[in-house]
């Protein structure tokens, strides 16, 4: 743990793309009691963006604004909001992924994952991104486990989790052509997965997860009849999973393994590729999904929805998948049990 109050972990809030519903949501984080009893937060961004945010969420917040070089701040209860100065408001394209969005998306971002590196905050999250206004600031942008990486100069592994109340969903393989999948699936890829998977379920407070793997193939193979990856790979490397300890099970079919971990308890879905998971999660609860990052040195955290270009500056933005993202990330950063 980096911070002594263990009850409170500090939270750097980074403010994402500025032409959705970014700015709106981070001011109703700041504005919100689950939020405030959870976690203190360190926001970061451009204070006359977030003055708009709280406009459109019609909110008058209550913070104390500081400038980059007062951090850091010790045992301030109240949220602290660092100006970067970094968006003239009248720049903002309401609806639209620009160069100057992306740009200060990645700045602040990179300022929040900065303080969490050097232990000024115990996990990060960020309101959403528009990849292709990332893409304008940072050549190649693809995921944001690549940006960390870069930013903070991790060189372990890392995975994106989807995650509801009721359900995790992990994967072997993420942001590659479908094509590639079967090669790039092995009896050690599936292992790591699953063993990272059990590692962050017990960091966010499930003392015995359960999982289940999905197969690759349709009916989980039958048996060799369409494909052999999940008799030759994926069983194996569930078998030694399950002799060093771990409760999984599986190959199941694709199409069945949700609503049979719904039914059965399982904590997680291990899935093969980005779609056969993600598909299944927006359709159990697309409102109220959290993406988070494992195996990084601290919790990293998002709601699992984009930035509704579309209703932007409307005043209308569900912050619940945010509220989730950052409790979650509260969780992670203090090894607090699930109530």
């Amino acid at each position: 743990m980096r911070n002594q109050e263990k009850d409170r972990p500090v939270i750097a809030l980074a403010m994402g793309d500025p032409a959705g519903i970014s700015p709106e949501l981070t001011a109703k984080l700041m504005d919100s009691e689950s939020v405030k009893a959870a976690a203190r937060l360190i926001v970061i961004g451009d204070r006359r963006v977030l003055d708009q945010g709280a406009n459109d969420a019609r909110l008058k917040l209550d913070f104390v604004e500081i400038k980059p070089a007062d951090l850091p701040v010790a045992h301030e209860a109240r949220t602290i909001f660092v100006d970067l100065g970094n968006l003239d408001p009248d720049m903002v394209e309401r609806g639209n992924a620009t160069p100057s969005g992306g740009k200060f998306a990645t700045e602040n971002f990179s300022f929040a994952l900065n303080l969490a590196k050097q232990g000024d905050a115990d996990a990060v999250c960020f309101t959403p991104f528009n990849k292709k206004a990332m893409r304008y600031a940072f050549e190649g942008y693809d995921d944001e486990i690549r940006f960390i990486s870069q930013a903070i100069g991790f060189t372990g592994k890392a995975r994106e989790f989807n995650v509801l109340d009721r359900v995790w969903n992990a994967r072997v393989t993420s942001h590659i052509p479908l094509s590639q999948v079967a090669s790039a699936i092995s009896v050690d890829a599936i292992l790591a997965e699953i063993e990272l998977t059990f590692d962050c379920l017990k960091q966010a407070g499930i003392e015995r997860p359960k999982l289940a793997v999905a197969g690759l193939n349709p009916h989980a193979g039958d048996g060799g009849t369409f494909g052999r990856e999940e008799i030759d790979i994926i069983a194996p490397a569930v078998e030694q999973a399950a002799r060093h300890g771990l409760e999984v099970s599986g190959p199941f079919p694709a199409d069945t393994v949700f609503l049979r971990a719904l039914k059965e308890g399982f904590h997680a879905v291990l899935t093969m590729y980005h779609d056969q998971g993600q598909i299944a999660m927006k359709l159990l609860d697309f409102e109220h999904g959290v993406t988070m990052l494992g195996g990084l040195p601290f919790p990293v955290c998002t709601p699992a929805h984009g930035t509704a270009y579309d209703i932007a500056g409307k005043g209308i933005a569900n912050v619940k998948a945010s509220e989730e993202a950052l409790l979650l990330a509260a969780r992670m950063a203090t090894g607090v049990p699930r109530s």
